[in-house]
């Protein structure tokens, strides 16, 4: 009796691949990394660390994840995501304060894409103990 070889089933393209690389570009799995953030199982532990979920979120384009990590004062009502935009990769240029013993931050950060590249100034604050993005200055020279 001859056997075929099972195939592994297809995953549907809108759900994360639990070991995809995270697109933060730490190693490990996404589903690891920022995954867990992104299902709320914790909160981000410095402001480089919420960069990186964003930048993450931003690739997925998880806009609940999005608008939760936004400071109150500052967050619009919906994230306007480029349909033709393709995110392909982040560099964290600088980091000031955003540790567990600083109620303030701020991520220096190039984001590339196809075709480009956009560098930031974000500042990050603590509201509630959680770490929120509050906004940025972006870098037109880049």
């Amino acid at each position: 009796m001859s056997r075929r070889p099972v195939r592994p089933r297809r995953q549907h393209a809108s759900a994360p691949a639990h070991s995809s690389p995270c697109p933060c570009g730490l190693p490990g799995a996404y589903d690891d990394c920022c995954g867990r953030f992104h299902r709320g199982e914790g909160a981000a532990p410095t402001a480089e660390a919420l960069m990186r979920s964003r930048y993450s979120a931003f690739v997925r384009r998880d806009e609940p994840y999005l608008l939760r990590t936004w400071h109150p004062r500052t967050r619009p009502a919906e994230v306007a995501f480029d349909p033709g935009l393709r995110w392909t990769g982040l560099e964290i240029l600088a980091t000031d304060g955003g540790t567990a013993f600083h109620s303030t931050g701020t991520v220096t950060f190039r984001a590339s894409y196809r075709g480009g590249a956009l560098s930031e100034l974000s500042r990050f604050e603590r509201v509630d103990g959680a770490w929120v993005y509050v906004d940025g200055d972006i870098d037109p020279d880049v």
